[in-house]
């Protein structure tokens, strides 16, 4: 390690001692937390709900996590913005995060809407990379929503980022994840044209699956229509 990378290695902990020490910052892990608890109960009736509804679970599975000092510090660098709590609330939006992966992409934009018309929580910002892929081939959509806690002192809404992605989806990131890690991110040119293939793959896999569901329900429907019951009515 060089001199510079010493006193960087120097500023760094020092950023973080120093973010520790504050009041406000030893409060904000809980209520991120709790805010996260809070939108999971929302989630899980939503997805009770839509079962009893469609007869199956639009949602696979949630991860959820508090983003860690170090990174938040870092994305307060890279984005140029001073070691501040102010800083911290206004201009780091993932500090809540959560995940959560869905069977389809049409269940994934029946949540969007779902949130979009609630009157419990706020939507922030939308951002679509399922109709507009990032150039690497990176799929998901991603929406922030102002979650309200109810304090002594009143109603705080704490941020969170919400990434949706599908089965398929998930795979290629987390595939992703694993090659860049292993590569230190100097991936070769090729992979990043192969993984752009998959990236596409996985959602052509997506909508094929999506076209024998709607199949499936309309052979079904088709059947259903079809049967007579003894005294002579229709379903």
């Amino acid at each position: 390690m060089n001199l510079i990378q010493q006193q960087d290695k120097g500023n760094w902990e020092s950023d973080t001692d120093l973010l520790l020490q504050l009041d406000e910052w030893k409060r904000l892990p809980l209520l991120y937390q709790l805010a996260l608890e809070e939108l999971q109960n929302k989630i899980k009736l939503i997805k009770s709900e839509l079962e009893q509804q469609d007869g199956y679970s639009p949602i696979e599975h949630i991860k959820v996590r508090v983003k860690e000092p170090k990174s938040i510090l870092s994305k307060l660098k890279r984005k140029g913005f001073d070691l501040t709590l102010e800083n911290m609330l206004d201009h780091i939006h993932d500090i809540a995060g959560m995940r959560i992966v869905c069977a389809f992409v049409k269940d994934i934009y029946r949540l969007v809407e779902h949130f979009q018309q609630r009157g419990d929580i706020r939507v922030l910002e939308v951002k679509d990379y399922i109709k507009y892929p990032k150039s690497n081939g990176y799929q998901s959509l991603h929406i922030i929503l102002a979650v309200p806690l109810i304090q002594l002192e009143g109603t705080r809404y704490i941020k969170v980022e919400i990434q949706m992605r599908t089965l398929a989806m998930d795979f290629w990131a987390s595939m992703e994840h694993i090659l860049f890690y292993k590569y230190d991110k100097q991936v070769p040119a090729h992979v990043h044209i192969e993984l752009k293939e998959a990236a596409e793959a996985a959602y052509a896999l997506d909508q094929k699956m999506l076209r024998i569901q709607k199949e499936i329900l309309s052979d079904s429907d088709h059947t259903r229509s079809k049967f007579v019951p003894i005294d002579g009515t229709r379903n």
